[in-house]
């Protein structure tokens, strides 16, 4: 067991987000004891166990279904597939009996990339790190690079290529305030074109240099593009202009995707334009 924690340890140090699976319940026969755990990761390594065969097999997958939200789970599997019993799962096997098994996730609360480092960036990277979310910093001027503090990771090299070489995970969230409004639109349109699937897309922008990125947008990827997920102007409307109230609108607006809250007065519907680019 403590080669569990151990592992746990490592993987937090090394800023890995995992889950860990543990056996809480067990009613008659199986093959795991409560208390057994397994810690997994986001592209299914595991390590311990909780049982082996096709309990197993299906909590890794479960794993990273969970990943998406990164919310924890409690679930019961029947361990007889001749046995279907209400409320609980049946599994592919022969033991009879069932167990419980609780899904914890470890890690940041949400991975956030920061394509440009000067000061709105680096404002916003002092407001999120108050919080828990793994922060990346993507700027191609070696003077930012050297000077933005704090961050989980800074990566001095061109945009485009850090997209190239790494992605961008699933349900991440992206802030975009490069110093050219072109280095914005080629990062966004990047995104758009490997079909990556961020939970937030939001660019530092004025009402005009949005409505000329629709545009250009439109003309590349057609009228059905998938906007839903893109927030220009970026933040809420809080009233504020300073760089540090820019920061706070920002996270402000983030935090409210991250939680699913409803009816806040984000600057793009504010300033819209001619577009309401964001409905289906």
């Amino acid at each position: 067991m403590d080669l569990i924690y151990e592992k746990i340890l490592d993987y937090k140090k090394r800023g890995v987000p995992i889950y860990l699976v543990t056996a809480v319940e067990k009613e008659g026969m199986g093959p795991v004891e409560v208390g057994k755990k397994m810690i997994v990761t986001e592209n299914g390594e595991s390590f311990g166990t909780v049982g082996g065969g096709s309990l197993e097999h299906y909590a890794i997958n479960k794993v990273k279904q969970l990943f998406k939200d990164r919310k924890p789970l409690l679930e019961k599997y029947g361990l007889n597939e001749d046995k279907i019993i209400p409320g609980v799962l049946t599994l592919p096997m022969v033991c009879g009996g069932i167990v419980t098994l609780f899904y914890e996730y470890l890690g940041a609360k949400a991975d956030i990339y920061i394509f440009g480092g000067g000061h709105v960036g680096q404002a916003l990277i002092n407001v999120l790190k108050t919080m828990d979310f793994h922060v990346e910093v993507i700027d191609e001027r070696k003077a930012i690079c050297d000077v933005v503090k704090n961050a989980d990771q800074v990566h001095h090299m061109p945009f485009l290529d850090y997209i190239d070489k790494y992605g961008i995970l699933e349900s991440s969230y992206i802030v975009v305030c490069t110093p050219s409004h072109l280095y914005d639109y080629h990062v966004i349109n990047k995104i758009l074109f490997i079909k990556a699937k961020p939970k937030y897309i939001g660019m530092l922008c004025s009402p005009s240099k949005l409505d000329d990125y629709l545009e250009k947008t439109y003309e590349t990827f057609g009228k059905d593009v998938n906007l839903k997920n893109f927030y220009a102007p970026i933040g809420l409307d809080t009233g504020g202009g300073t760089v540090e109230e820019i920061a706070i609108s920002i996270s402000s607006e983030i935090l409210s995707i991250y939680y699913g809250k409803q009816d806040h007065s984000h600057m793009r519907e504010k300033n819209h334009g001619k577009f309401r680019y964001w409905e289906d």
